[in-house]
């Protein structure tokens, strides 16, 4: 045996097995994935919060708002003669980008009657 062949060899079975274990795991990952059933179908789909008609313990489900948060928006609201764009969220202290787009998708404005 060349000394060529003594260190190829070692490789080239590690090489083999680590495809092998890729594979598995690839497998298990489908099948994981087909047991599960997709999330839309699980839970219906909550309505969104209307920023302009929301009572304080409405505007409390949503993530990272508390009762005190909560208060400034409807502070804003009242003061501002609501909300024209979900953005004006961004103008009420303790809502910054980041929190803003986990509520994002939660909110609505509603049209002016």
């Amino acid at each position: 045996m060349s000394a060529q062949t003594r260190h190829t060899r070692p490789r080239r079975a590690a090489l083999t097995l680590a495809a092998i274990l890729i594979a598995l795991s690839a497998a298990g990952s489908e099948v994981r994935a087909a047991e599960k059933p997709p999330a839309a179908a699980a839970a219906p789909a909550a309505a969104k919060v209307d920023l302009n008609t929301a009572s304080l313990a409405d505007l409390q489900t949503l993530p990272g708002v508390g009762p005190s948060l909560a208060q400034r928006i409807l502070d804003y609201r009242k003061q501002n003669g609501g909300f024209k764009t979900i953005e004006e969220l961004m103008n009420v202290k303790g809502i910054g980008e980041k929190s803003f787009e986990k509520i994002r998708p939660l909110v609505t404005v509603a049209p002016a009657r």
